[in-house]
């Protein structure tokens, strides 16, 4: 697929030998808030993800995909989520596992594809991202990438030091009407 391969990266769809990526990522702890996860996940329950991960985002309102580096290693995910082909949108989520691949575009690129992707391919008229406030970083991004601030959801997350406010962006497709 050459629409989802970039100058850095390329994006592809998850691979059974992604299992103790998938295992290690999922379980990070230091993750858990920005992936709504509260317990860790078992190793033969992200076997049974990866053996339905073909399935169409049409019918599980989800694509998550591999992002991999020019050496082949997968040091991401990135994901379509909350798939409304009605409404013609979805959400974006991206993730890069180790800090020493962050702030170097990586994250940039794979949003890059995957909004070329739902806009051209997906034919979706728009994309949302929810960030936790105080998340520079990923605000920063989605701006830089034409994401613009649309609402703020007020103690919207828990976390162990207390409330967070989640804020919302949204890119619209121009070229779709």
């Amino acid at each position: 697929m050459l629409s989802l391969k970039g100058e850095q990266i390329y994006l592809r769809a998850l691979e059974p030998k992604d299992l103790d990526f998938l295992y290690q990522l999922e379980n990070d702890t230091a993750i858990w808030e920005i992936s709504g996860t509260i317990k860790p996940y078992s190793k033969k329950v992200l076997q049974l993800y990866l053996e339905n991960s073909h399935r169409d985002i049409y019918d599980v309102k989800q694509l998550r995909l591999c992002i991999c580096n020019k050496d082949d290693h997968c040091i991401g995910l990135i994901d379509l989520f909350d798939f409304d082909p009605k409404n013609r949108r979805a959400g974006i989520g991206v993730v890069i596992a180790n800090t020493e691949n962050r702030n170097k575009g990586l994250g940039a690129e794979a949003i890059s594809l995957l909004c070329n992707y739902a806009f051209t391919t997906l034919d979706l008229h728009q994309l949302y991202a929810n960030i936790l406030e105080g998340n520079d970083a990923s605000i920063h991004l989605f701006e830089k990438l034409g994401f613009s601030k649309i609402g703020v959801k007020k103690e919207w997350i828990r976390t162990n030091s207390g409330f967070k406010n989640e804020i919302i962006f949204q890119k619209i497709n121009s070229n779709v009407s």
